[in-house]
Order: C-alpha cells, then structure tokens, then sequence
C-alpha cells in the first residue's frame, strides 16, 4: 500500500456539511467507478449505484428518509448536492456484503478526491415504502434489488476531527 493511500483512508471523515455547487462530473465519475471495482462475493457484481443529482429527486427521497426517522422536520441528507443510493440483488452471494463493500470504496474514494461524503442508513426503508418502490420502478431496477445504503457527495463545508482508535481495535495472534 502506498503511503498515499493509507493517508487517504485515514482522513476520510463523516461531511454533514456542504458548501453550495455540484460536483464536477469527472469527480463523480471517478467515485463511482471506484464502487465498481469493490469486490463481490463470488465477483458477482451484484450491486447497482443510482446516482441522484436532480434536486426535486434529492428532496423526494430525503422526505421519504425523514418520514423513516418519523421526523418531518430532518434533514437526513445535510444538503448535499449529490445522493448515491446502493441497491444488491437479493438473488446473489453475500448480497448486504457487497453493498457495504461498495460504499467503502466510495467513500475512500471520495476522501481521496477531497470530496465530502456521508454514509446514510435507512436506504432499505425508504425503498420500501410505496413512494420509494414507485422510484425504484422508474429507474428501472427489478424487485430482485434492494437497498441498502445512501451515500452523500459534496463539498465539505467542515472538517471534522478524527475521533482517537479504541486502544482494543486489534488482537494479535503469532
């Protein structure tokens, strides 16, 4: 590993705050090829990423979050400008693993890039509302798929501290 890359994973920190603007395209593009090359079980590639960046689709689905949370007022999505949204087919090997796989490599990756990015949970509820089904319909994904996690992308407005490791983080045995 180069010392590059372990500089990246150990900066990479939670952004729920972002400056205004979108992304550039490159920079999304190359997260997300990122997720790609997470690896699957079996290397069944069993993961979609639907990458939301239309405002009124953003809102949609952070009210539908919001509504999981049984907070109307939330803002579970801290205004970023840009919502990856993991979905795994059910029908595959380790399918939940291989969405968190994927979000790893995102969000390192993001970090590399010096984007802000957020791992948000309650994908699956959301997705399984009615409201949210209905999206996933016209995005044209099967009901083999569900989702298992949001991903925010932006330009981070902070810069959060890293939080000290647990001394009992490793055991090792020789």
């Amino acid at each position: 590993m180069s010392k590059n890359t372990l500089e990246d994973l150990k900066k990479r920190r939670s952004i729920r705050a972002y400056k205004l603007g979108q992304i550039k395209d490159k920079e999304l593009d190359a997260v997300l090829e990122a997720g790609t090359w997470a690896p699957t079980g079996m290397g069944c590639q069993g993961v979609v990423i639907v990458a939301v960046q239309k405002a009124e689709v953003i809102a949609k689905i952070q009210k539908l979050n919001a509504d999981v949370l049984k907070d109307p007022k939330a803002e579970p999505f801290y205004k970023a400008p840009t919502v990856l949204n993991i979905f795994v087919d059910k029908t595959k090997p380790t399918p939940i693993e291989n969405g968190n796989l994927v979000i790893g490599n995102i969000l390192n990756a993001a970090a590399a890039l010096d984007l802000g990015a957020c791992y948000i949970y309650r994908a699956k509820e959301v997705f399984s509302s009615k409201d949210g089904k209905a999206l996933v319909k016209e995005w044209g994904l099967s009901a083999d798929y569900e989702a298992v996690g949001h991903v925010l992308l932006g330009y981070a407005n902070e810069k959060p501290e890293a939080k000290p490791r647990k001394t009992d983080y490793i055991i090792k045995i020789k």
